[in-house]
C-alpha cells in the first residue's frame, strides 16, 4: 500500500519527466522523416536538372533517403534513453552475420552499384554480356533486364554482367560492318572492285566519313576474297547490311561475275600395269 502511494505521488514527476523524452522522441521522428522525404526530393530534381541517368538518379534519391531516415531513427531512440552506441554495435554484428549469409545477393548489390556509377552500357543499348545479348530495358540494384530481338526477355544477376566483358554496341554513334565477298579466280579484279564501291557509294545509309574499305584480302583455295567495310550508323547497322549484301549479289549476277561455291580439285593418276 504504501509502495502503490510512493508511486502515486511520483507520477506527476515521472509523467513530466519521460512524457516529455517522448514527446521530444517523437517530434523528432517525424520531423527526421519529412526532412528524409525532402532530401530525396531536392535531390531527384537537382540530378533530373542536370540531365543525370534515370537509373543514378533514382539509385541517389533513395540513398539519400535512407541515410537520412537511419539518422533519425538513431536521434529518435538516444532522446528516449536508449543507448545508441550499443544498438549500433548490435546492428552491425548483426549486419555482418546477414551479410556473410547473404554473400551472392550483395555481390548483385555492389555490382548494380558500380554499374549506376560507373555506367558500362545504359537503358535503350544493345549489349552482349555473360553470354547473353539484348536491348537493356532496366537496370536495378540485383539485377539487369535484358530484351533480345526476338522479344525474349531476360534478368541477369549484376555481378555475372560486371565480372565478365561487356560489348556495347549502342556505345557510339557510328558502326563498320565487315564482309567477305567472294568471287571466282576467272574474275576480274579491276571490274570486281568497281561494281564494289559503285554500290557503296550510291547506298543511302553507308556514311561519307570516315569512309569505307574495298580491298583484296586473300587468294584462297577456292576463289579470290574481296573485304567490304561501309561505316554507318548503329540504329542501321542490320538495314544497311541486309541492303548491301543484297545489292552486292544482285550487281555481281548482273555483270557475269561468278560467287564459286567451295570446291576441290581431284586428280586421278593411273599407275602403270605391273608385269
Amino acid at each position: 500500500m504504501e509502495n502503490l502511494e510512493g508511486l502515486l505521488k511520483q507520477a506527476p514527476d515521472l509523467i513530466m519527466t519521460y512524457g516529455l523524452k517522448i514527446l521530444f522522441a517523437l517530434v523528432i521522428f517525424f520531423v527526421g522523416k519529412y526532412f528524409a522525404g525532402v532530401a530525396q526530393k531536392v535531390v531527384h530534381k537537382l540530378l533530373n536538372s542536370r540531365k543525370v541517368d534515370p537509373t543514378v538518379v533514382s539509385f541517389v534519391a533513395n540513398l539519400s533517403w535512407a541515410v537520412v531516415f537511419v539518422f533519425t531513427i538513431i536521434a529518435t531512440l538516444g532522446q528516449i534513453g536508449v543507448q545508441t552506441a550499443s544498438l549500433v554495435a548490435v546492428i552491425g554484428a548483426a549486419g555482418l552475420a546477414v551479410g556473410l549469409a547473404l554473400q551472392g545477393s550483395l555481390s548483385n548489390f555492389a555490382s548494380g552499384v558500380l554499374m549506376v556509377l560507373f555506367r558500362p552500357c545504359r537503358v535503350g543499348d544493345y549489349i552482349e554480356a555473360a553470354g547473353i545479348a539484348g536491348t537493356v530495358d532496366e537496370i536495378t540494384i540485383f539485377s539487369t533486364k535484358l530484351r533480345t530481338p526476338d522479344n525474349k526477355v531476360i534478368v541477369a544477376p549484376n555481378s555475372s554482367i560486371m565480372n565478365g566483358t561487356i560489348t556495347n554496341y549502342s556505345a557510339s554513334e557510328n558502326r563498320r560492318i565487315d564482309l567477305v565477298i567472294c568471287v571466282s579466280y576467272s574474275a576480274d579484279l579491276a571490274q570486281t572492285k568497281k561494281v564494289l564501291t559503285e554500290i557503296l557509294d550510291n547506298n543511302q545509309y553507308v556514311l561519307k566519313e570516315p569512309g569505307y574499305t574495298v580491298g583484296l584480302s586473300e587468294l584462297a583455295s577456292s576463289s579470290i576474297n574481296f573485304v567490304v567495310r561501309p561505316w554507318v550508323k548503329t540504329a542501321d547497322y542490320w538495314t544497311a547490311r541486309f541492303e548491301i549484301l543484297e545489292q552486292i549479289k544482285n550487281a555481281l549476277d548482273a555483270a557475269d561475275i561468278e560467287i564459286p561455291f567451295p570446291q576441290m580439285d581431284i586428280h586421278v593418276k593411273q599407275l602403270p600395269e605391273s608385269k
